[in-house]
C-alpha cells in the first residue's frame, strides 16, 4: 500500500466513523454466505474508494473479520485485502478506468497452482450509499444520489448526506483454490472472474434500489394505452351515455386514486423514525428466512410477499425489515379506508398503492387496477398485499380473499418477463395494539373508521410491545406451480388476454390454500402465546410460577426435538428467561400467597390472551390430540390415537391450516409420542399410553396439552349434536343454532375464546364436514345425519368433558 492512500486512510478515518454508520447485510456470514474467518479473506469491492473501504473496516471490526485495509502474506508475497474493480472517476472526466485487478487475480491463481494447499477466499462486497433508484428525469438530488464510480467531489456530498445510510452487502466467498483448478489460463481466469463480479455488482445495485421509477406521464401513457383499459373506456362510455373523453377522464382519475407515488427520501426518513419507534416499544424483531428473498433477488425473480395480516404495524414492520435485509422496498396493496389526509400521502409516497374493498362490476376500475398491477410486474417492482384481505380479529389466519392473486396470475397469463416468486411472511408479536378493539367487535360493535384521531390515539398508547417475528416461508415459484396443477397451461391461454380459462379459478383457489398453508408453516413460537396457551388451559387460569416454567420448558423442547416444520422457530432462551421476559411486559397478574408466586391473566383481560394462543394454536392440534385421548381414557393403545387422528385431522387442517397431508401428520404423531414418552409427558404399560403419574412433576405440563384443543372439540360436539337430533336441517338454520347453542355454553362455562361462536368459524367447520362426507344432503341442499357423522360424534364426545356432554343433551332435548 502506497504512502498516499496509507495518509488518506488515516485523514479520514474520524470524519468517516463521526459521520458513517454502516448496516450489514447478512448479519451472519458465516451462517448464510460461508465464509470462514480463519481462512485468509481479499475484499473485492466496485470501485477504488476511501471513504468504502473505511466504512467496510468499520463493518469488519465488529463481525472480527479481517481488515480491508491490512495486507495479507500469502507465500512469501504480500497482497492487499482489498482490490477494486475501477478507479474513482475524476470530476471532469466520464469513464470508468479499470485496476490492475487482473494482474493480481492473475498472480494469486498461478501462486494457487504452485500451492495446493493455500486457499484464499475472495468476499464480493458491495457498499451502498442510501437506496435512491434511478430516475427518467435526473434532478439537483442526484448529486447525493450514490453511483456507481463517483468522483471525489460528489462522494464528498454522499457521505454527508447519506452517511448515516450505508449498507455494506457481502456475498458468497469465491475460492481462488478451486478457480485455478478450472479450465483456461490464469489469465482467462482472472478476466472471467473481473467481467463476472462487474455483473454481480450491477445486479446487487438493482436488487437495493429497484428499478428506475416512472414519471406520472409515463404511467398515465401505459396504463391508458393499454387495449383492456381502451375496450373498458368505450364500454364505460357507452354503459353512462358519456363521451370516451370523459370514461378516459374517469380512467386517469382512477389511476390517481391507485397509484403509488414512491419517494425514496421519505423511505430513508421513515427508517430513521422507525428505529426510534421500534426501540421505544419493541425489545427487538426477530427475523428468519431472509436469505430465500435474498436468494430470488439475486436470481431476477420478480418477488410478491404475501404476509398474514394481525395488525396495522405489519404495513410498517414488514417494509423497515426488508429495507434492512438489503432488499427494495415493495410497492404495497392497500385499502382505502387508509387514504385519508395526512397518512394517506405519507403511506402513498412510501409505496403504497390504495384498491376499494370491492370493484363493485366497475368494468373501467377492474381494468385500470389490472394493468397497473401488470405494470408493476414488468417493471420489476416489489409487490406486498395481504392475502387475507383484513386483520385477523381472532389470531388465527382468516381463510383468504383470492382477488390479487387472481389478478397475479391472470398477469402471469399475459406475459410477465420475469420469473415470479410469491413469499409466504409470517407476522407475529408478542404485543397487537389493536387487540381491545378487536374483542369488541367480535362482540358485535361496529369496526371504526380509520381516522387521525385513531392514529394519534395509537401513538399515544405505544409502550412495551416485546418483540416482534417476522419469518420468509418457502417461496412459490409461480410457473413451476402453475406447471404442476395444469401441464402445459401456457398452450391453453386464450387468444383473448381479457377471457378467463375455466381452469384459472380452481387454480387461484389453491394457490391461496398453499399460501396460507405456507405462511403457518413458518409460525413464530414467542413468550407470550406460549404463556397464554398455558394459561388459558389451566382450570381457573392461574398458575404457580414454577408449573408455568416446567410447562414452557416442557413445550419448547417437544417442539425442538419433533419440529412442526423445518420453517417454524422456537426460542433459544431458557424458560426462565422467556417467563422473565413475559412477566416483564406488565399483561398479567403476578401474586404471592406464602408458598410461591402466582401469575394469571390481569381482570378481564383472559380473552385478550386467546388472540396470541391462536397465533401458535395450530401447532399443538396433534399434541393435544394425543394428550385428550389418552386423559379421556385413562388408558389407550397407539394405534387408537392414530385412528382418531385419521378421523379428525382434515376438519383441522381445513380449519388452522396446518400443512401437514393426512399421512404426513401420522407420521409426525408417531413421532410426537416417541418424544413424549422420552421426555416423560407419556407413559407406557404394555402397550398402552397413559398420562404421567400425578405425583410426576410433568403430569402437570401433560394435563395442560389435553385441554388446549378442548374448546375446539366442543365447538364440533355443538355441530355434531344438532345435526343427529335433528337428523334433516338446512344450514342456515344448523349455523344459527349451533351459534346459540355455543354461546350459551361460553356463558355457562366461561369460554375465552370469542371464536367459539363465531360464525365464519362454525361455517368453516360446517364446510369442512361436507367436503370430507361426514354428512350426506337432501335434494333441496339441507344437512342430513348420517351413520359417519354419527361414528365421528361418538370419537369427538369421547374428548369432551362431561358436563359439556350432559349440557349439550339436554339443550337438544329441549
Amino acid at each position: 500500500m502506497s504512502w498516499i492512500r496509507r495518509t488518506l486512510l488515516s485523514v479520514f478515518h474520524y470524519p468517516v466513523k463521526w459521520l458513517v454508520k454502516p448496516h450489514t447485510i447478512p448479519t451472519n456470514l458465516e451462517t448464510e454466505l460461508g465464509i470462514d474467518s480463519n481462512k485468509p479473506i481479499i475484499y473485492l469491492l466496485p470501485s477504488n474508494s476511501i471513504t468504502d473501504q473505511l466504512a467496510l473496516r468499520q463493518a469488519t471490526t465488529k463481525m472480527g473479520l479481517p481488515s480491508p485495509t491490512d495486507e495479507v502474506l500469502l507465500g512469501d508475497k504480500a497482497y492487499p485485502t482489498s482490490l477494486f474493480l475501477r478507479r474513482t472517476q475524476p470530476v471532469r472526466m466520464n469513464g470508468k478506468a479499470k485496476t490492475d485487478i487482473e494482474t493480481v487475480f492473475t498472480d494469486l491463481f498461478h501462486l494457487h497452482r504452485d500451492n495446493p494447499q493455500l486457499d484464499v477466499q475472495v468476499v464480493p462486497v458491495f457498499i451502498s450509499w442510501g437506496r435512491a433508484p434511478g430516475k427518467g428525469k435526473p434532478g439537483f438530488s442526484d448529486l447525493i444520489a450514490d453511483a456507481a464510480t463517483p468522483s471525489w467531489l460528489r462522494k464528498f456530498f454522499i457521505v454527508c448526506f447519506l452517511g448515516r445510510d450505508n449498507f455494506i452487502s457481502f456475498s458468497k466467498s469465491v475460492s481462488a483454490n478451486a478457480m485455478s483448478t478450472l479450465h483456461g489460463s490464469d489469465a482467462q481466469l482472472a478476466h472471467k472472474l473481473v467481467r463476472l463480479a462487474s455483473t454481480h455488482f450491477h445486479r446487487k445495485r438493482q436488487n437495493m434500489t429497484g428499478p428506475t421509477l416512472l414519471e406520472r406521464e409515463e404511467l398515465y401513457n401505459a396504463v391508458l394505452g393499454a387495449e383492456s383499459v381502451k375496450r373498458a373506456i368505450i364500454e364505460d362510455g357507452k354503459s353512462k351515455k358519456s363521451s370516451p373523453e370523459k370514461a378516459r377522464q374517469n380512467a386517469r382519475l382512477y389511476i390517481d386514486e391507485i397509484a403509488a407515488d414512491y419517494r425514496e427520501g421519505l423511505i430513508r426518513v421513515g427508517d430513521r423514525l422507525l428505529t426510534r419507534i421500534w426501540n421505544k416499544i419493541y425489545n427487538g424483531i426477530s427475523v428468519h428466512h431472509s436469505e430465500r428473498v435474498r436468494e430470488l433477488a439475486r436470481n431476477g425473480h420478480e418477488i410478491i410477499y404475501v404476509p398474514c395480516h394481525r395488525s396495522h404495524m405489519d404495513y410498517l414492520l414488514l417494509t423497515y425489515v426488508i429495507y434492512h435485509e438489503g432488499m427494495v422496498t415493495p410497492h404495497i396493496a392497500a385499502g382505502i379506508n387508509l387514504n385519508f389526509w395526512p397518512v394517506g400521502k405519507i403511506f402513498r409516497r412510501g409505496g403504497a398503492f390504495f384498491l376499494r374493498r370491492s370493484f363493485a362490476g366497475n368494468k373501467l376500475y377492474t381494468a385500470v387496477f389490472r394493468e397497473y398491477l401488470e405494470l408493476l410486474f414488468n417493471k420489476g417492482y416489489s409487490v406486498k398485499y395481504y392475502p387475507e384481505g383484513g386483520r385477523s380479529r381472532t389470531g388465527r389466519l382468516i381463510p383468504p380473499k383470492t382477488g390479487m392473486l387472481a389478478m397475479t396470475m391472470q398477469a402471469m397469463l399475459k406475459g410477465v418477463n420475469r420469473p415470479v416468486s410469491i413469499v409466504p411472511v409470517y407476522i407475529g408479536y408478542e404485543n397487537v395494539m389493536e387487540v381491545k378493539s378487536y374483542l369488541k367487535e367480535l362482540k358485535g360493535s361496529g369496526k371504526k373508521k380509520e381516522s387521525n384521531l385513531q392514529v394519534f390515539s395509537a401513538l399515544r398508547k405505544l409502550k412495551n410491545y416485546g418483540y416482534g417475528y417476522v419469518n420468509f416461508g418457502e417461496p412459490i415459484h409461480l410457473n413451476s406451480f402453475m406447471e404442476k396443477q395444469l401441464p402445459h397451461w401456457r398452450d391453453r391461454v386464450p387468444s383473448d388476454p381479457d377471457k378467463k380459462p375455466t381452469w384459472l379459478t380452481p387454480m387461484v383457489n389453491e394457490l391461496a390454500h398453499e399460501v396460507m398453508l405456507r405462511i403457518n408453516r413458518s409460525a413464530a413460537i414467542n413468550g407470550m402465546a406460549l404463556s397464554a396457551l398455558c394459561l388459558l388451559s389451566s382450570k381457573n387460569k392461574t398458575m404457580s410460577q414454577d408449573e408455568l416454567q416446567h410447562s414452557l420448558s416442557a413445550f419448547m423442547t417437544m417442539l425442538r426435538e419433533a419440529p412442526f416444520s423445518d420453517d417454524a422457530t422456537v426460542p433459544e432462551e431458557s424458560d426462565e428467561q422467556i417467563l422473565s421476559h413475559v412477566l416483564s411486559l406488565n399483561r398479567f397478574s403476578v401474586s404471592n400467597d406464602g408458598y410461591g408466586r402466582l401469575i394469571q391473566p390481569k381482570p378481564d383481560s383472559a380473552v385478550l390472551l386467546t388472540y396470541y394462543r391462536n397465533n401458535i394454536l395450530h401447532l399443538f392440534a396433534l399434541p393435544g390430540i394425543i394428550m385428550s385421548a389418552v386423559f379421556a381414557h385413562r388408558s389407550c393403545r397407539r394405534d387408537y390415537v392414530l385412528q382418531l387422528v385419521a378421523a379428525l385431522y382434515p376438519l383441522l387442517q381445513r380449519e388452522l391450516f396446518i400443512h401437514m397431508t393426512q399421512d404426513q401428520a401420522l407420521a409426525y404423531t408417531d413421532k410426537l409420542i416417541n418424544q413424549m414418552l422420552e421426555q416423560g409427558l407419556l407413559r407406557q404399560k404394555d402397550k398402552s399410553l397413559h398420562p404421567p403419574e400425578p405425583s410426576n412433576k410433568d403430569y402437570h405440563s401433560a394435563w395442560l396439552l389435553s385441554r388446549c384443543m378442548q374448546e375446539t372439540f366442543q365447538r364440533y360436539a355443538v355441530v355434531l349434536t344438532i345435526i343427529e337430533k335433528e337428523r334433516v336441517i338446512s344450514r342456515t338454520e344448523l349455523e344459527r343454532t349451533s351459534r346459540k347453542v355455543a354461546e350459551r355454553l361460553s356463558t355457562l362455562y366461561g369460554m375465552s375464546s370469542p371464536e367459539f361462536y363465531d360464525k365464519n368459524v362454525l361455517s368453516s367447520f360446517i364446510n369442512a364436514l361436507r367436503e370430507n362426507h361426514w354428512l350426506d344432503s337432501t335434494s333441496d341442499g339441507s344437512l342430513k345425519y348420517s351413520e359417519e357423522s354419527a361414528a365421528l360424534r361418538k370419537d369427538v364426545m369421547a374428548l369432551v368433558w362431561p358436563e359439556i356432554i350432559q349440557h349439550l343433551e339436554n339443550v337438544a332435548l329441549h
